[in-house]
């Protein structure tokens, strides 16, 4: 650790040109490594980061050139925190798809894509860890609790340019869920607003007029029993959008462990589910020289082992 870090200094940082379009919030991820994400939020939304001198958001994109205040912060402890082997392993058997640009995993459930919230590590950790490339980034997220296709960046200019991507909803991201309840039709879309609310220290997103544009579209595969599998394709990227918007419907993600009651669960678990129905199985998008890509992952075994009991 730099004698600067050991004396708790200010520091003002330029930001390069490979990192033009990267949020703030992951600039400072890659710059106070074992600092928790929520503790980047507290300094930023605190007012200790400068961008040019002034305040600014955590989603704020940097732009090449501009001055970072980072002020002085405690992450020795967290810093020596290390992934298992075990893990480091599953996540380099995940690989679907690297190139000189980006990594295509397909991350199982119950691994968080990064460390936080009394988390020591998750998926982008492991990777950084099992290649010592610090610089590795996550594209978008997934849920702690869905399986399937994630995108990392491994360089600057690609993650400015999937970032964009993502922005400009020229994406594509499939998703299989099994609804604990029927679609109204075999097309649905839900048009509905979403906003943050805090239960008990947990967060939940809720439909309110109030709230941020929120669309996803659910087509029925099949029905199954009194449930619908269906595919949910989210059109924007909201926090736990799809399973918000099931239950609009009234029909929540089966084994959802924030939004069904321990009643529900309980009753999937006895249909032999034991994890959130949710799997993202389709992600395509343009690569950096134009290509189009295209990734598909199969339903993982214990879910598709919940449809064959029926």
């Amino acid at each position: 650790m730099s004698e600067e870090r050991k004396k708790g200094a200010v520091r003002m940082e330029k930001v390069s040109r490979d990192r033009d379009g990267q949020r703030l919030d992951n600039y400072l991820m890659a710059r106070l490594p074992g600092l928790p994400r929520s503790a980047v939020y507290k300094i930023v939304r605190t007012g200790q980061v400068r961008v040019n001198g002034k305040r600014a958001k955590p989603f704020k994109k940097l732009r090449a050139g501009d001055e970072v205040r980072i002020p002085p912060v405690h992450t020795e402890e967290r810093s020596t925190a290390r992934v298992p082997d075990r893990v480091v392993a599953m996540i380099e058997d995940a690989i679907v798809h690297e190139d000189g640009d980006l990594i295509v995993c397909d991350k199982p459930s119950g691994i968080a894509v990064h460390g936080g919230s009394g988390l020591d590590w998750g998926l982008i950790e492991a990777l950084r860890q099992s290649r010592g490339a610090p610089g590795l980034d996550l594209v978008h997220r997934l849920d702690r609790e869905t399986s399937g296709l994630l995108l990392v960046s491994k360089t600057g200019e690609a993650l400015r340019a999937l970032n964009e991507r993502f922005a400009q909803r020229e994406t594509e991201k499939g998703y299989l869920t099994l609804l604990d309840g029927r679609l109204p039709g075999d097309l649905w879309t839900v048009n509905e607003p979403l906003a943050k609310r805090e239960v008990s220290g947990e967060h939940f997103m809720v439909v309110d007029p109030e709230g941020k544009p929120s669309v996803t579209t659910f087509r029925r595969i099949e029905n199954v029993g009194d449930a619908t599998f269906a595919e949910a394709r989210p059109l924007t990227g909201r926090t736990h959008q799809i399973r918000a918007h099931a239950v609009f419907l009234d029909a929540p993600c089966a084994g959802d462990p924030r939004y069904q009651s321990d009643a529900d669960l309980a009753r999937w678990r006895k249909r032999g589910l034991e994890r959130l129905f949710l799997h993202a199985h389709s992600l395509a998008f343009e690569g950096l020289n134009g290509e189009p890509m295209h990734f598909s992952s199969p339903l993982p075994d214990e879910l598709r082992a919940v449809l064959d009991r029926r």
